[in-house]
């Protein structure tokens, strides 16, 4: 358990707070593509508790700026877009992708105020279905050279989900192996043919074992954690009856994304990002080894568990989930479907919006949980020292050698795992057709 101040220490990040400032200091998810693609390329992003919007301009430039205009707060999410740039419908006032006011044209003839007015804006870029937005001061910094960012887009499918909790108890669930077999225990094994786009319905490593089989037989993973130039590495190890050991290889990708093995073909990196204290999304991009993905197919998936536009999950509280009593005395241990991350917003949302942590008791399997908030706190310590360089990638360091990471799943003998996983990944690299994937 830690103190009520330390939780919301932890658990807040607005402007002005300790965590907000750390996350400011690193590109953020703020939409997908996807949201951009209609007629009017205009949304409305809530980003670490500031309201902004983002748009295309004629010319297919982004821009993301406050969303209330600077004259007497109108909503520019229901601006012109026009020349360039956004026009406040309420006096006419037009402000370019940078946030300058470019035209105020009820003032009088000739007036130069409107080189005075300038709003809020930020650097967009984008990335493989994702616009990513840098908050912080200063230059922006350089991407990592990840391999959600080097997979050509034909290889990478990208999509959101909102989550109505505080964004650490959201991320947190990534960093925690143990739970996968009991929260995502599926009492009968679907074949594993069937698996494309779905985590964890995959064939154990190189072998004829279901996934869901081997999480469901070994339920007490040994846990351990590394600190690595991105983060931390986590492995956990499933001992198996035959003298063989699973490795699975996880990532926390600092401050707060998840690197995971989807299946032997695909990765998903995945943010869990602040829209305020108790609202938030986790943008996944799914990176494939194999082939190219079969976009239509995963966002159909995906759609049916997801309403638009705001990519809010059809099961939620509301409906409680569509918890089923009979399907969890015969096929899933939850009752709430096949789909993990229906799984995964309940265990997140039900402790309430923001966990009291006043009240929880942390096992030796949240080795993760316990290393990740140590992280935390010697960022902001640091960062309140004006030692942004000891923050995790930001040290100064080319950031394009920044690669991977590993994420993976493999067996090996038990005495030589170490080498398994490692073996493992190098093959699935060497094998990866499309995009150069070796480190």
């Amino acid at each position: 358990m830690i103190s009520k101040e330390l939780n919301e220490t932890l658990t807040k990040s607005g402007p002005g707070t300790e965590v907000g400032e750390v996350m400011r200091r690193y590109w953020q998810p703020a939409a997908l593509s996807d949201e951009l693609a209609g007629k009017r390329p205009v949304v409305p992003v809530t980003l670490l508790g500031e309201k902004l919007v983002l748009f295309r301009d004629d010319q297919g430039n982004l821009g993301l700026i406050d969303r209330h205009c600077p004259h007497r707060g109108a909503d520019l999410c229901h601006g012109r877009l026009e020349d360039n740039g956004l026009r406040c419908p309420f006096h006419g006032w037009h402000f370019d992708r940078n946030g300058q006011c470019v035209e105020q044209p009820g003032e009088p003839k000739g007036s130069q105020m409107h080189k005075q007015i300038k709003t809020t804006s930020y650097p967009v870029v984008e990335k493989n279905g994702i616009i990513f937005a840098y908050l912080g001061p200063g230059a922006e910094p350089d991407f990592p050279n990840f391999d959600c960012f080097r997979a050509p887009e034909s290889h990478v499918f990208a999509f959101k989900g909102l989550w109505e909790c505080n964004w650490l108890q959201a991320m947190e669930v990534g960093i925690d192996p143990a739970h996968a077999s009991f929260l995502h225990r599926f009492l009968e094994d679907e074949d594993p043919a069937d698996s494309y786009g779905k985590q964890f319905r995959d064939k154990a490593a190189d072998t004829d074992i279901p996934m869901t089989k081997l999480l469901r037989d070994y339920t007490s993973p040994e846990i351990s954690v590394e600190e690595t130039n991105y983060g931390m590495r986590i492995t956990a190890l499933r001992h198996m009856d035959n003298g063989k050991t699973h490795v699975r290889i996880t990532n926390q990708i600092f401050p707060e994304a998840i690197s995971i093995p989807m299946s032997r073909e695909m990765i998903i990196t995945q943010w869990h990002v602040p829209i305020d204290d108790e609202h938030c999304y986790w943008y996944s991009m799914f990176t494939s080894f194999d082939k190219p993905v079969d976009k239509e197919l995963m966002r159909a998936q995906r759609l049916k568990e997801h309403r638009l536009p705001d990519y809010a999950p059809i099961k939620n509280k509301r409906n409680n989930y569509n918890y089923n009593p009979d399907e969890q005395a015969s096929e899933t241990y939850t009752g709430m479907g096949l789909d993990i991350n229906v799984h995964d917003q309940w265990a997140v949302e039900s402790p309430g919006p923001i966990f009291d942590r006043t009240k929880e008791h942390l096992g030796k399997t949240d080795v993760a949980i316990i290393k990740y908030r140590r992280m935390l706190r010697a960022a902001i310590a640091n960062l309140k020292e004006g030692k942004v360089e000891a923050l995790p990638m930001l040290d100064g360091a080319d950031q394009k050698k920044i690669v991977g990471p590993i994420s993976n799943d493999t067996i090996g003998e038990r005495e030589s795992w170490q080498e398994a996983f490692v073996k493992s990944d190098a093959e699935r690299r060497a094998a990866c057709k499309g995009w150069d994937a070796k480190v």
